[in-house]
């Protein structure tokens, strides 16, 4: 699911959850006069129970960090939630970089922009606890050319630009080798980097680029494996690129995207029923229309996902 509207650093911290916890015995009006103290002051306070941000008149507010707020699904998804009284603020930021220490820093309350595999890495590198809490979709990633029309025409010696993230490089690295461009050493794995690359027995050399730069980088190189947010937003045909991988397979499972919170806000109810809302008609129809076709939607248990977190974080520090 990607252009700058907000910036990181200028999203205002969310309030504390107010302590709810009493001490002492109150009876009979007592207790009518505590209650009405405690709700007035979460009106005031403008917090719900389950401690999202919300107005005098009830409804709740939710800052969910994106790459994509431009995306047509975000509207969509908006109308829902409104009706069941919440107001989504998609909260944009440039690249894949910024929405996980804006979500883990507070500055937003979900984020939706990466995919389990891409979660498991920054989870590891920076000791954090972040946590899918819904699955939206799985997304082809797809390589392209603005010289080329087929993949017999890329040159011996071609140059093909890939995502230089961690994650989405290597999954990059798997597509180029199933296209039978290059050749990883042992094959490869999930986490092969460009010196896993068999010079000698490959048709092609990678340049790593920031994953936004792919589509940048297109005029210059002979290739480039572009996530498909971006290619989408660079108006890119998806039935125009050269290969792409299966977003079908069992294998695609750890490119799973999904909604993301904080470890302690997992069961927040509020945050679970934006999640749920996802899968209405109503959203996924715009979705799949949006992406063309190549988005394959994916309803998993949340107990689900965060099992396949917890093996993809095994898998990313015994690579460490």
């Amino acid at each position: 699911m990607t252009n700058a509207q907000n910036e990181a650093g200028s999203v205002p911290d969310l309030p504390d959850r107010p302590d709810r916890k009493r001490t002492g015995l109150v009876t009979g009006l007592a207790v009518a006069a505590v209650a009405v103290v405690v709700v007035g002051a979460l009106l005031v306070s403008g917090l719900t129970r389950d401690g999202s941000d919300a107005g005098a008149s009830g409804r709740v507010t939710v800052k969910i960090g994106t790459t994509d707020a431009s995306s047509d699904t975000w509207p969509a998804l908006k109308k829902l939630a409104a009706e069941e009284g919440i107001d989504i603020e998609p909260v944009n930021f440039t690249d894949y970089t910024r929405p996980n220490p804006a979500l883990s820093q507070k500055q937003t309350d979900l984020n939706l922009f990466q995919h389990l595999f891409y979660l498991a890495d920054y989870n590891v590198a920076n000791h954090d606890t972040l946590t899918p809490i819904g699955s939206t979709v799985v997304v082809p990633l797809s390589l392209y050319s603005k010289k080329h029309t087929s993949l017999g025409e890329i040159p011996k010696g071609g140059r093909v630009a890939i995502p230089n993230d961690a994650v989405n490089q290597a999954r990059a690295l798997l597509v180029l080798q199933q296209a039978g461009l290059l050749k990883l050493k042992g094959g490869g794995t999930a986490l092969s980097t460009p010196a896993d690359v068999d010079t000698a027995a490959s048709k092609v050399a990678v340049t790593p680029v920031d994953a936004s730069q792919t589509v940048a980088s297109l005029p210059s190189v002979d290739g480039a494996v572009i996530n498909n947010n971006f290619a989408l937003d660079a108006r890119l045909d998806p039935s125009k690129a050269l290969y792409g991988d299966d977003p079908s397979k069992p294998a695609a499972d750890p490119y799973i995207n999904v909604f993301v919170a904080r470890a302690a806000d997992r069961n927040n109810p509020t945050y679970l029923k934006i999640a749920k809302l996802y899968h209405d008609a109503s959203v996924t129809e715009v979705e799949r229309a949006e992406s063309k076709g190549t988005a394959v939607i994916v309803d998993r248990s949340r107990a689900d996902l965060e099992r396949i977190v917890s093996s993809l974080e095994k898998t990313v520090r015994a690579a460490r």
